[in-house]
């Protein structure tokens, strides 16, 4: 049975977790096992314990307990659930909770890439794409679109941090995920050889002189293909496209030269899923 905690004290340690650690401190790198992050919103909670996910405690809006939070808090077992009326909330938080719920949460172990390519057709790579809103509608678009697994870059942004699984509404928990490397230095020249080395094609979302369009009979006729997305501005590095077996364009009007990378990826993943 969860253990109801009126917050009488913002500045109280077990609080820190909702208001005081960074990203970086959430995810405890150094002891990753004790690693925690943070899920927003009802659906998106009910997702992540639906997959096994372990919950470690619950801030919620105090008229909650018996509305959206109650059939959370059945699920949970017997964790702390802290709540106070929405005006504090807002205060310890420094923002408003709109979905009125959030849950801490155990880290994963992460696989490693090749368990992740395993039986995989198409799967996303993501490039140091920094903005945590486009990591998590890549999520969701490959999760709608039949894409069978997501890897990212070291310097990628972490597709557990509180706003990109919030935008990817828990799809981040269904798709199958993990990092292509633990340092920078290793994308993309090993990357790119380990993909090449479970058997994908790998294909740069890039405009480049030499691209061919989306809709090229050659990709979809590729049994394994790896649709590399780069960071937003910039896009893809050099190095990247260079050592990429396709450079893909989409074929724009009206004199626009680019999509946003999560848009792109949406086309990408719909035009180059396997049939």
């Amino acid at each position: 049975m969860a253990e109801i905690i009126h917050i009488t004290d913002i500045n109280a340690p077990e609080l820190d977790v909702y208001a005081r650690l960074t990203e970086a401190q959430l995810r405890n790198r150094l002891e990753p096992e004790k690693g925690i992050f943070i899920a927003e919103s009802p659906k998106v909670i009910n997702l992540a314990l639906s997959v096994g996910y372990e919950p470690v405690s619950m801030l919620t809006i105090q008229r909650h307990i018996d509305g959206q939070a109650g059939e959370l808090l059945g699920k949970c077992g017997n964790i702390p659930v802290f709540t106070a009326e929405s005006e504090l909330l807002e205060q310890l938080t420094g923002f408003r909770l709109t979905r009125g719920v959030l849950c801490a949460m155990r880290r994963p172990k992460l696989p490693e890439a090749e368990e992740i390519c395993q039986n995989a057709a198409r799967i996303a790579v993501l490039e140091n794409i920094a903005d945590s809103t486009n990591v998590g509608a890549i999520f969701r678009s490959a999760a709608a679109l039949g894409v069978d697994g997501v890897l990212v870059t070291p310097s990628c942004c972490d597709p557990l941090c509180r706003r990109a699984v919030r935008v990817s509404m828990g799809t981040v928990f269904q798709i199958p995920w993990t990092y292509i490397g633990s340092e920078a230095s290793q994308w993309p020249e090993e990357g790119i050889a380990r993909l090449h080395a479970m058997g994908f094609k790998t294909a740069a979302m890039a405009l480049s002189d030499d691209s061919v369009s989306i809709d090229d009979p050659k990709l979809h006729a590729e049994e394994r293909l790896a649709i590399v997305l780069g960071t937003e501005g910039d896009g893809l590095s050099e190095k990247t496209i260079a050592a990429c077996d396709y450079t893909v364009r989409i074929p724009m009007q009206h004199n626009v030269d680019s999509l946003n990378v999560a848009a792109a990826s949406a086309v990408a993943f719909w035009e180059l899923r396997k049939n």
